[in-house]
């Protein structure tokens, strides 16, 4: 019998320059490069998305007055817990967070005419800054301390697919929701002004669903769905 799959997905659009690191950089051009794919489109990792949802989340229900222990346990129903097995393994599979399929298509076709290059396309959704650190006596930049890094240029959106295999119940959803409304700066250098960005919620029909679950959220659970 075939696995039935439902998809959620994440819309993040970007209100800042963004660094997707990937922890290094290329030697003689820049100290740290924005993860991306063969083509040249810079993306997110499932992993690092998801483990920035489940911290925003499990951040929110740290401070709740009343339900705290029956809202963890929708947590780690939804995000799965360390050293999971078949019974703690999360509800949700968070996918890479990428810029439109169609776009995707539509350049990885004209890279293999050799009309664009990976390199062209980097380019065009990506910039170079450069920074330098100040010494705080003299006023001048410290002496070796330029860095230069790649940044992924404002106002573009991603989006990641949250996928289920049954159905999540209203708990799950609304976590999902305040979660994703809490995500507000990702990436390296949010201590920077990088980063801001905004998230929402939708289903499979891209209808917009974060408000409609974001008042579940903190209330008492009265039928416990595993």
């Amino acid at each position: 019998m075939p696995i039935c799959r439902l998809k959620y997905k994440l819309k993040i659009k970007l209100l800042s320059d963004t660094t997707f690191g990937r922890g290094d950089g290329v030697a003689g051009l820049i100290d740290q490069e924005v993860e991306h794919d063969i083509y040249g489109f810079p993306y997110l990792r499932g992993r690092t998305l998801k483990g920035l949802l489940s911290e925003e989340c499990d951040n929110l229900i740290a401070v709740l007055s009343h339900h705290r222990r029956d809202w963890d346990e929708v947590a780690c129903n939804l995000f799965g817990t360390l050293g999971s097995t078949l019974g703690t393994m999360a509800a949700v599979h968070v996918g890479d967070a990428c810029l439109p399929d169609d776009l995707h298509q539509a350049v990885a076709f004209q890279i293999q005419d050799e009309i664009l290059t990976k390199t062209e396309v980097l380019d065009s959704l990506t910039t170079i800054r450069r920074q330098t650190a100040i010494d705080p006596q003299s006023g001048t930049s410290d002496e070796g301390s330029l860095r230069s890094y790649r940044v992924v240029l404002r106002d573009l959106c991603f989006t990641a697919d949250l996928i289920f295999e049954k159905i999540p119940n209203d708990e799950m959803l609304s976590l999902l929701a305040v979660g994703a409304m809490a995500l507000r700066r990702l990436g390296s250098g949010r201590n920077r002004g990088r980063g801001h960005v905004q998230c929402t919620l939708h289903d499979s029909k891209w209808d917009d669903i974060t408000y409609q679950h974001l008042n579940h959220f903190g209330k008492e659970i009265k039928e416990k769905v595993a």
